[in-house]
Protein backbone atom coordinates (compact mmCIF):
# COMPACT_ATOMS: atom_id res chain seq x y z
CA UNK A 1 0.00 0.00 0.00
CA UNK A 2 1.01 3.77 -0.88
CA UNK A 3 1.48 6.19 2.04
CA UNK A 4 -1.43 8.23 2.20
CA UNK A 5 -1.39 12.22 2.16
CA UNK A 6 -2.29 13.89 5.34
CA UNK A 7 -4.80 16.43 5.20
CA UNK A 8 -4.91 19.02 7.38
CA UNK A 9 -8.68 20.06 7.96
CA UNK A 10 -9.47 23.64 9.80
CA UNK A 11 -6.95 24.39 12.23
CA UNK A 12 -5.74 20.85 12.84
CA UNK A 13 -2.12 21.52 11.36
CA UNK A 14 -1.77 24.42 13.86
CA UNK A 15 -3.18 22.87 16.78
CA UNK A 16 -0.37 19.75 16.48
CA UNK A 17 2.25 22.80 16.54
CA UNK A 18 0.82 24.01 19.90
CA UNK A 19 1.26 20.31 21.40
CA UNK A 20 4.28 20.46 23.89
CA UNK A 21 7.54 18.82 22.16
CA UNK A 22 7.05 15.13 23.39
CA UNK A 23 3.28 15.08 22.17
CA UNK A 24 3.59 16.83 18.88
CA UNK A 25 6.31 13.80 18.35
CA UNK A 26 4.55 11.13 19.44
CA UNK A 27 1.51 12.53 16.84
CA UNK A 28 3.72 12.67 13.83
CA UNK A 29 4.62 9.14 14.74
CA UNK A 30 1.03 7.79 15.58
CA UNK A 31 -0.08 10.04 12.02
CA UNK A 32 3.06 8.42 9.64
CA UNK A 33 1.71 4.64 11.37
CA UNK A 34 -1.90 5.30 9.85
CA UNK A 35 -0.41 7.02 6.51
CA UNK A 36 0.94 3.69 6.21
CA UNK A 37 -2.22 1.85 6.60
CA UNK A 38 -1.23 0.20 10.20
CA UNK A 39 -2.77 0.48 13.09
CA UNK A 40 -1.54 3.45 16.13
CA UNK A 41 -0.63 2.22 19.32
CA UNK A 42 -3.66 3.58 21.34
CA UNK A 43 -6.68 4.48 19.61
CA UNK A 44 -10.26 4.62 19.53
CA UNK A 45 -13.11 4.22 17.27
CA UNK A 46 -15.26 7.47 17.80
CA UNK A 47 -18.94 6.79 16.30
CA UNK A 48 -20.30 9.95 17.66
CA UNK A 49 -18.40 12.11 15.61
CA UNK A 50 -19.56 9.86 12.35
CA UNK A 51 -18.48 6.70 10.22
CA UNK A 52 -14.90 5.99 10.05
CA UNK A 53 -13.50 8.29 12.59
CA UNK A 54 -11.09 7.61 15.14
CA UNK A 55 -9.08 9.03 18.39
CA UNK A 56 -5.66 8.77 18.76
CA UNK A 57 -4.76 9.01 22.36
CA UNK A 58 -1.16 10.73 23.06
CA UNK A 59 0.04 10.13 26.63
CA UNK A 60 2.59 12.38 27.42
CA UNK A 61 2.41 14.74 31.44
CA UNK A 62 -0.64 16.02 29.94
CA UNK A 63 -3.33 14.04 27.35
CA UNK A 64 -3.67 14.93 23.84
CA UNK A 65 -6.40 13.83 21.22
CA UNK A 66 -5.83 13.43 17.31
CA UNK A 67 -9.48 12.65 15.82
CA UNK A 68 -8.69 11.17 12.23
CA UNK A 69 -10.21 9.79 9.08
CA UNK A 70 -8.35 7.32 7.08
CA UNK A 71 -11.62 5.44 5.41
CA UNK A 72 -10.82 6.43 1.63
CA UNK A 73 -7.76 5.25 -0.09
CA UNK A 74 -4.93 8.14 -0.72
CA UNK A 75 -5.79 10.79 1.88
CA UNK A 76 -5.79 10.54 5.84
CA UNK A 77 -8.12 13.46 7.20
CA UNK A 78 -6.55 14.94 10.56
CA UNK A 79 -10.20 16.47 11.37
CA UNK A 80 -9.17 17.96 15.39
CA UNK A 81 -6.25 17.89 17.69
CA UNK A 82 -6.65 19.36 21.17
CA UNK A 83 -5.75 18.85 24.76
CA UNK A 84 -7.80 16.86 26.78
CA UNK A 85 -8.41 17.74 30.27
CA UNK A 86 -11.51 16.34 31.72
CA UNK A 87 -12.17 11.78 31.26
CA UNK A 88 -14.78 12.79 28.99
CA UNK A 89 -14.10 14.50 25.53
CA UNK A 90 -15.51 17.52 25.58
CA UNK A 91 -18.94 18.52 23.24
CA UNK A 92 -17.39 21.29 21.55
CA UNK A 93 -14.33 19.01 20.52
CA UNK A 94 -16.97 16.47 19.15
CA UNK A 95 -18.93 19.31 17.58
CA UNK A 96 -15.98 20.75 15.89
CA UNK A 97 -15.10 17.57 14.38
CA UNK A 98 -18.49 16.64 13.29
CA UNK A 99 -18.56 19.60 11.55
CA UNK A 100 -14.97 19.39 10.21
CA UNK A 101 -16.03 15.73 8.55
CA UNK A 102 -19.06 16.92 6.91
CA UNK A 103 -16.60 19.96 5.55
CA UNK A 104 -14.36 17.08 4.35
CA UNK A 105 -17.75 14.79 3.06
CA UNK A 106 -19.00 17.45 1.27
CA UNK A 107 -15.76 18.51 -0.75
CA UNK A 108 -15.35 15.08 -1.64
CA UNK A 109 -18.53 15.09 -3.26
CA UNK A 110 -18.23 18.26 -5.49
CA UNK A 111 -20.09 20.42 -3.17
CA UNK A 112 -18.73 23.81 -1.82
Amino acid sequence: MAERTLVWVGSSLEDIRRFPDDARRLAGHELHLVQQGMTPSDWKVLPSVGPGVYEIRIHTRVEHRVLYLARFTQHVYVLHAFQKKTRKTLDRDIGLARARLREVMAHRRGGR
